[in-house]
């Protein structure tokens, strides 16, 4: 296994921490990562980037030229990295920021409404993680379970309330993707 994923939207959108919580998920599952932040200038609002590799092999550099897969959070974002995917790789949009349609037929894209389910949810600060549990089914790179346990090593033991509404983020980040999977089955 050999995933390259680039993550990127504005400052803010939980970026970084979706990057995080992928690499700790998998290092507790014992593989090689490598995670590597890109920020803008500006302090919030401006352009946030990661480069996350999750392999069973040596990971020889932690930038992501070719991604298997991209999460992209805004419309800046889809249009600098849909050409970074490899042809069969992922393209993750977040539809409820992004109205444009992917360009490329050569990959698997996947619309998440990511925003529009988190205020369902009644948290508009987890639509990374409704992204997140949407990568993970679509992937199958790391194990959910993992990213429970990763939870508290990124957020902290002051943040661990948090953890059963970003359960239920990943859990309906997943379901979108297996109803959009039935769909195109």
């Amino acid at each position: 296994m050999d995933e390259r994923l680039i993550i990127a939207g504005f400052g803010g959108q939980g970026v970084m921490a979706m990057g995080q919580l992928l690499t700790y998920s998998g290092m507790i599952e014992g593989k090689n990562v490598s995670w590597l932040p890109s920020y803008g200038p500006e302090m919030r609002g401006g352009t946030a980037n990661c480069n996350v590799t999750i392999s069973t092999e040596p990971v020889g550099s932690p930038v992501v030229l070719e991604a298997t897969t991209a999460v992209v959070l805004n419309l800046p974002s889809l249009d600098k990295f849909e050409e970074s995917v490899v042809p069969g790789g992922n393209l993750m949009i977040n539809s409820s920021l992004i109205e444009k349609k992917a360009e490329r037929d050569d990959i698997n894209v996947y619309y998440i409404p990511a925003n529009d389910i988190a205020n369902e949810i009644g948290n508009t600060r987890i639509a990374n993680m409704v992204m997140l549990g949407a990568y993970i089914e679509i992937t199958g790179a790391i194990k959910i379970d993992s990213v429970y346990e990763a939870f508290e090593k990124v957020f902290g033991e002051t943040k661990a309330h948090l953890l059963p509404v970003n359960k239920d983020a990943l859990k309906r980040g997943a379901e979108v993707v297996r109803e959009q999977i039935k769909v195109n089955a």
